[in-house]
């Protein structure tokens, strides 16, 4: 899969479950201690995210999403063996009642 610098959160929902399903920790990573409702969020701790599993995908959010898009690079080169995405419009477009069901 070739990851981009920013997903959706429908594209993180869609993308956590097929990840998941072939072994990738999917990761939403909260940088501005104010978790998400209805979300299974982590508070950025850079010593523990390093030990998560090598190849583990890790998506950090903020208020609007500038700034862990501009944050990004510092992500990337902090945690080498890891994938690092920007969730998109960040805490305040997360739309908490948003489902991924299966496709019939």
């Amino acid at each position: 899969m070739k990851y981009p610098k920013e997903w959706t959160q429908k594209e993180f929902l869609q993308n956590k479950k097929k990840l998941e399903e072939d072994g990738i920790k999917v990761i939403l990573v909260d940088t501005i201690l104010s978790p998400i409702e209805k979300a299974d969020t982590v508070v950025y701790n850079p010593y523990e995210l390093k030990n998560e599993p090598e190849g583990s995908v890790f998506v950090f959010y903020c208020d609007s999403g500038k700034a862990t898009l501009n944050r990004l690079d510092e992500y990337r080169e902090k945690f080498p063996n890891h994938v690092c995405i920007s969730l998109k419009g960040g805490r305040g477009y997360w739309r908490k009642n948003m489902m991924v069901t299966d496709e019939l």
